[in-house]
């Protein structure tokens, strides 16, 4: 699996990483090499401190084992919007 760059990383040292396309798990490796692969979640309620750096309508997914921050690819069209029926 490609490593995702680093986009920032916020005080607490918690890491903003790019996605790639259709990717839905953490590429993030521990101390000890370890795969983290924990399941990515569309994450709505961020703190001030993301707010600041990323804006305040970011679409930003969470890993729900390491807490480490994804934000959708760049060519990807945003999932920000109602679906339409």
């Amino acid at each position: 699996m490609p490593v995702s760059e680093i986009v920032a990383t916020l005080a607490g040292g918690v890491k903003v990483k790019r996605r790639f396309a259709r990717m839905r798990a953490c590429n993030e490796k521990d101390a000890k090499g370890k795969l983290c692969a924990g399941h990515l979640k569309r994450w709505y309620f961020f703190g001030d401190e993301v707010k600041r750096q990323l804006g305040a309508s970011a679409e930003v997914y969470r890993c729900e084992r390491c807490q480490t921050l994804y934000l959708p690819p760049l060519d990807e069209e945003p999932r920000t919007g109602t679906l339409c029926w």
